[in-house]
């Protein structure tokens, strides 16, 4: 069963983490999906697959209304991040889904309305949520090459979609890294795969550098916090990936 859990918060709003679900059938792959609150505005990040909405509405209804989400945030177009689109649209037909602009044609495939979609720039933007802004940094080909990442500079969290996931056995179900020398064996061959471009991934390294990084949230596997945070990014920067 999913759960909401609070990993972070600053001045009015709230981080929650919608964790890993082991009654999740087998086939399908294991996702986190993000909210963050001011308690009458929401952000819900990477959503999830139309097959976990059940759980991930469930889990989320627990800590806040789930009609104070208007936007979601979807990192980029895969089906385990924002395939349940449709179904949050029959829930609120007025919400927003925000994304790179390059996948504006496609993502609908998933379900919303012509004005559904808000098409993120290749640069990025901030999003607001209540009065605080957040950063949308660019994470191109890492692995998608319309894909995105949020930076909230108040509560130091960098929401990171695919950079950072792990793929852990079923037994491992903390939601923080405990060993950062085991993690990362289990998210090296990922990141090797399904990292495109060494140059990308340097120019997201360069980005990052320059942010103060409390918690890195992945869409797969467990949370990197404290110092492992720059442990996980010194590891990737070593990493060869890709085809180049």
């Amino acid at each position: 069963m999913k759960k909401a859990l609070l990993i972070a918060s600053a001045a009015e709003h709230r981080w929650f983490a919608i964790s890993r679900d082991p009654a999740r059938p087998n086939h399908l792959i294991d996702t986190n999906e993000y909210v963050v609150t001011t308690g009458a505005d929401s952000v819900l990040c990477d959503p999830g697959g139309s097959e976990v909405f059940p759980a991930v509405f469930a889990a989320l209804s627990d800590v806040i209304d789930p009609r104070t989400v208007q936007r979601i945030f979807s990192s980029h177009q895969d089906p385990d991040v924002i395939s349940s689109l449709g179904l949050w649209h029959d829930f609120n037909p007025q919400i927003k889904c925000h994304v790179s602009g390059l996948w504006g044609g496609f993502i609908p495939h998933f379900g919303g309305e012509e004005n559904t979609i808000v098409g993120i720039p290749d640069e990025g933007g901030t999003l607001m949520i209540g009065n605080a802004p957040l950063t949308i940094v660019p994470a191109h080909y890492l692995h998608s090459s319309g894909n995105f990442h949020l930076y909230d500079p108040a509560c130091k969290l960098l929401f990171s979609g695919d950079v950072g996931a792990a793929l852990l056995p079923e037994a491992d179900s903390s939601l923080f890294v405990e060993d950062f020398d085991r993690h990362v064996r289990f998210a090296e061959g990922f990141h090797r795969r399904w990292m495109g471009s060494n140059t990308a991934k340097k120019r997201w390294i360069d980005r990052v550098r320059e942010l103060d990084i409390d918690l890195l949230c992945p869409q797969h596997g467990a949370i990197y916090r404290g110092a492992d945070v720059q442990r996980f990014i010194d590891w990737l920067d070593a990493l060869k990936v890709g085809l180049d």
